[in-house]
């Protein structure tokens, strides 16, 4: 299988998006397709031996969309044309708008006989002449949808808009040719022009919100250059497109320009920033040697890099990846609002058609009117729009502070979590500790010891293992200790107990079987106190050597609980490490649950208690051993250098230094969700209050097309709001 990630043309509401969706499903070979109406994206899982990309891209082409990769650079251009086209469309409505008021103007202000017959007739076929550039032009992507709506037999916002609009244009016009016909001798063109004008201007500027509200995803999915400049080896330089990079490759990098891959500064200094990236906000140092990261900016100077990881493998390429799978889901909420929009559609139709046939034999000009009110007034897309945006709106303002949204899903749970556990080593303590002491026994020496652990150490990500590995590379001199004597085979790692190994070959320690790293339960030995943080090694006849640790309990991680505690939450801690050491931090934090030497079948057995007692769970990690219990949490987060395990099996990632936004992760997540249900609120409402006002012929065209347009406005300026939101400090 295979999952390609897709931006689609033409599409401009939610029934657009089921509609790229059924045909996308439909075609053999696909197996699973989302589409987002919010960001324009859409994500296609497909299978190779069954289907080629190309069959379904021209599947969604027979029926009106376009389907381009993300990164091709021709759909920037492309996009850019579109928009300039659209602004042309709106300033020739506006234009037309103003011309035509004031040919209709004398007819509002002027009194019984006033104005003479052939005047008034003058000026009706001036406002017919106005409004064909209006219905040939402006109105085109009306029509363009409408119509293909039609050949497909499907419905979209377009076409009962269409409709609206030819009838009242068809009206008018028969009333200015024939004024003395059934039809009546009313002219409706500057309604026609005022409602056209407002749904321009409501999509032109529910599209610039559109941008806003994703803005952060966008830039961070596009903050890489086009070109770089690689310098060549014999002297000299040549501008490259960035596909052509390979590693090793020297690049140049300006001021004001992004680092186009991940690798290490060898000439100058500068400042880099990667607020986008990390989430810290201020100008971070780096110097020769230092290692910069794709799609952070250099500001200061210029620097000489060495490409060291391009394309997928670099961090920022998998923070995209997350990025883009959040854009494209559905949370319950838009699924629900999507599900609603067709049937909706339908029964707009319906509803025109019950207040023509209503209106029909007492007047017809009316009736007709009263259908097109109905057509243009409903407004689906406010109801579509209410929950994508503002949770779009929300993951923007999470990425630009470093959090990372990998499912739009978890902003909703996240805003109901009643209970907060989190992991303690690399969690709440720092994830670098300093060896402070080795003991071994008699035989052994303290490099011996550091050399057979580190050994073993190397095979796992954990804090301590880590820790382990650095203090022998500082301590050990390889070159008159080698490692080689203690090669290790079918190592295997217990979550939240330790390592396991087979060492090969002879060794003057004479040691014996299995060797075992990790707590002291672990490694045959239940008489070492819990008072301190330690490893141990050991062979199946007994401890080799304890490796003794200071650990340091991050600096916010206080002000975080605290804070977590004002609103409401209960804040527990499940360590694998010892009780003594949970203790001492569950202490600092003013912590009164604390458990230790938990596995990860108790943590997760821990959870699921407090699930079924019906709170809502946040598990708070970084650990291979937390894994398990993050993939059962209500939602959960994991931090700092996360292990992949723990990273795929999260909602959130966000870096270790930012422990004071879980609390502000919450009070966002919180003013999310009442947002929604303000937009929910509104959209139901407004459609509620205007059919059935329309249907009885009480709001004009230009009325019903306004309030169309500031429906949809509404709703996107409301989720705007959470672009405004004040940390905590």
């Amino acid at each position: 299988m295979w999952e390609s990630q897709v931006r689609v043309t033409g599409m401009h509401c939610a029934a657009c998006a089921l509609m790229v969706e059924s045909v996308l499903i439909a075609t053999k070979g696909v197996l699973v397709a989302r589409v987002s109406a919010a960001t324009g994206l859409a994500s296609v899982t497909w299978s190779n031996q069954l289907t080629k990309p190309s069959r379904w891209l021209i599947a969604t082409q027979a029926v009106g969309y376009s389907l381009q990769p993300i990164t091709d650079t021709a759909l920037f251009h492309k996009n850019n044309h579109e928009t300039r086209l659209a602004l042309w469309r709106w300033l020739v409505a506006g234009f037309c708008m103003m011309q035509v008021m004031m040919y209709a103007a004398p007819a509002y202000f002027a009194g019984p006989g006033e104005i003479t017959p052939d005047i008034i007739r003058l000026l009706r076929w001036a406002s017919w002449v106005m409004c064909l550039p209006v219905i040939f032009f402006s109105c085109g992507p009306f029509f363009r949808h409408a119509w293909s709506d039609f050949r497909h037999l499907r419905i979209s916002m377009d076409l009962p808009v269409a409709l609206g609009i030819v009838i009242t244009f068809v009206l008018s016009m028969a009333a200015t040719f024939e004024p003395q016909g059934w039809w009546g001798q009313e002219v409706y063109f500057d309604s026609l022009t005022m409602f056209v004008f407002f749904l321009l201007t409501g999509r032109w500027l529910e599209q610039i919100l559109r941008d806003k509200t994703s803005g952060a995803l966008v830039n961070l999915m596009q903050r890489l250059p086009i070109s770089v400049e690689r310098l060549l080896p014999h002297g000299g330089s040549e501008r490259i497109a960035l596909r052509y990079l390979r590693l090793g490759d020297v690049v140049r990098v300006l001021p004001g320009e992004a680092f186009p891959a991940d690798g290490l500064i060898v000439q100058g200094d500068t400042f880099a920033d990667e607020a986008l990236l990390t989430g810290e906000s201020q100008p971070v140092a780096r110097r020769l040697g230092d290692l910069v990261i794709a799609g952070s900016y250099n500001i200061s100077a210029v620097v000489e890099m060495r490409i060291d990881r391009l394309s997928e493998d670099t961090r920022y390429a998998q923070i995209v990846a997350l990025m883009r799978c959040a854009s494209i889901e559905k949370p319950h909420l838009v699924m629900l609002a999507d599900r609603v929009a067709k049937p909706f559609l339908n029964f707009v139709l319906l509803a025109a058609a019950v207040a023509a046939g209503f209106w029909w034999s007492t007047d017809p000009t009316r009736a007709l009117m009263a259908a097109v009110a109905v057509l243009v007034v409903t407004c689906p897309c406010a109801l579509s729009l209410a929950a994508p945006t503002a949770m779009l709106t929300s993951a923007g303002w999470l990425a630009r502070n470093g959090v990372l949204v990998r499912h739009l899903q978890a902003i909703e749970s996240l805003a109901k979590v009643e209970v907060v556990i989190f992991d303690k080593t690399g969690t709440l303590t720092e994830e670098k500790m300093d060896l402070r002491a080795v003991y071994t026994r008699q035989e052994v020496t303290k490099s011996e010891a550091l050399k057979i652990a580190s050994a073993l150490a190397q095979y796992s990500l954990h804090p301590f293992s880590c820790a382990l590995v650095l203090a022998a590379n500082q301590t050990i001199d390889t070159a008159s200790n080698s490692l080689a004597a203690y090669r290790l085979r079918d190592v295997t790692e217990i979550p939240g107990q330790g390592l396991q190994g087979q060492l090969e070959g002879d060794s003057v320690l004479n040691l014996r079987g299995w060797l075992r790293l990790g707590s002291a339960q672990y490694c045959g030995d239940d008489t070492l106190p819990e008072d301190v943080k330690r490893l141990v090694l050991s062979d199946q006849g007994g401890w080799i050597a304890q490796f003794e640790f200071d650990e340091t309990v991050r600096t916010n991680a206080g002000n975080a609980v605290k804070a977590l505690e004002k609103l409401g939450l209960t804040v527990q801690i499940l360590s694998g490490d010892s009780n003594a050491a949970v203790k001492r931090v569950a202490d600092k934090l003013h912590l009164s649950v604390a458990r230790g030497g938990c596995t990860p079948q108790h943590k997760l057995a821990h959870l699921q208690a407090l699930q079924q007692q019906g709170y809502k769970v946040l598990m708070v990690g970084d650990g291979l051993n937390d894994g398990p219990v993050l993939a059962g949490a209500d939602v959960s987060i994991a931090m700092g250098t996360s292990v992949p395990l723990a990273q795929g099996q999260s909602d959130f990632a966000i870096p270790a230094g930012q422990m004071h936004m879980l609390p502000n992760m919450v009070i966002h997540a919180r003013r999310t969700m009442a947002i929604v249900k303000q937009n929910l609120s509104w959209a139901v409402i407004y459609n509620t209050v205007c059919i059935p006002l329309a249907l009885l012929g009480w709001i004009p065209a230009w009325l019903a097309g306004l309030g169309m347009a500031m429906s949809s406005l509404l709703v996107l300026a409301n989720a705007m709001r959470l672009t405004q939101f004040k940390k905590l400090p």
